[in-house]
């Protein structure tokens, strides 16, 4: 395993150092007359990399003009392991404490303050191997996430835990390790992002019917109608139900088909060709598989599959 590392004094060569190892950000210190100081440290995971930084209070920026200027769009978690720290994006601010973390997008513009001495634990994605569209992505920013309790505790002690001691895997191995972590915080932040969920005889419906739905998936007569028709509801009922969880039911069934083939497509043992795995889960042929993956992912089904295999 490749470890990098680098240490500072100077401020413009912390600067450097944060775009060998992330990307490009303004820096300004807090505290011009205090001495200033940055450590950092990442290794890759197949192809997430995980790093831990260290640092004297400061002000990180990426900026619209950082942002567009890059060719390469990543999606980041940032875990505070000590001090304290405040993430914007998206309109939204997150006050972190040791132990807490949250999602970020590089493509965008975000900021991150840091009041003192921080230690943050930073793992980083290509964005186009992370499986959640770009309207679904804003919703999942720049929300804390717990890290002392609940789901955010068990994901968090997961985060910790491969940053500090990352494993000696096989390629493979370490490929399919970083897609399933990706899937775990992307997990914990939409819980995070959710509405509460229906309450009630509605809610267990709507529980049912998506049960149903996950299991006739390769039915290419999937529909709002074929659902409604399966559990006694009117074609408005069913969308009712569907609007107060935020969705729609023809949505839902694309997103669980896509989910499906894109789960597939990263693992690094399989080889099915993408029109077997297009109409396994749906799709009438592979082009249609293509148009809404990459729509819905920003990449091609095979230059997804590449993407998740190893070397």
């Amino acid at each position: 395993m490749v470890v990098t590392t680098g240490s500072t004094h100077r401020l413009d060569r912390w600067r450097d150092l944060i775009r060998e190892h992330f990307v490009a950000l303004d820096i300004d210190a807090t505290d011009r007359d205090a001495p200033f100081a940055g450590s950092v440290r990442s290794a890759p995971v197949g192809h997430l990399s995980v790093a831990t930084v260290a640092t004297t209070g400061a002000e990180y920026r990426r900026t619209p003009g950082l942002a567009r200027a890059d060719g390469e769009a990543y999606l980041q978690v940032g875990l505070v392991s000590r001090g304290a720290a405040v993430l914007r994006q998206d309109g939204r601010e997150a006050v972190l404490r040791a132990g807490d973390y949250a999602l970020y997008e590089t493509e965008r513009p975000f900021s991150w303050h840091m009041g003192g001495d921080v230690g943050l634990l930073v793992l980083t994605w290509p964005r186009s191997t992370v499986a959640v569209d770009a309207a679904g992505s804003q919703r999942l920013t720049a929300r804390a996430i717990d890290g002392g309790s609940g789901l955010g505790a068990i994901v968090g002690r997961v985060l910790r835990e491969l940053v500090t001691g990352p494993p000696d895997l096989s390629p493979a191995g370490a490929v399919r390790l970083a897609g399933e972590v990706a899937e775990l915080v992307t997990t914990v932040a939409a819980e995070q992002a959710a509405p509460e969920p229906a309450a009630g005889p509605a809610g267990e419906l709507l529980c049912r019917i998506h049960g149903w739905v996950a299991e006739h998936l390769a039915d290419p007569g999937l529909d709002p109608a074929a659902v409604a028709r399966a559990h006694y509801l009117s074609t408005r009922h069913l969308h009712r139900l569907f609007a107060g969880a935020g969705t729609t039911v023809a949505r839902h069934i694309r997103a669980e088909r896509l989910d499906r083939c894109r789960r597939e497509l990263a693992d690094p043992r399989g080889t099915a060709p993408v029109f077997d795995i297009a109409r396994r889960w749906g799709f009438p042929d592979a082009a249609s598989l293509s148009r809404a993956f990459r729509q819905a992912y920003g990449t091609s089904p095979s230059d997804y599959r590449r993407q998740h295999r190893p070397g």
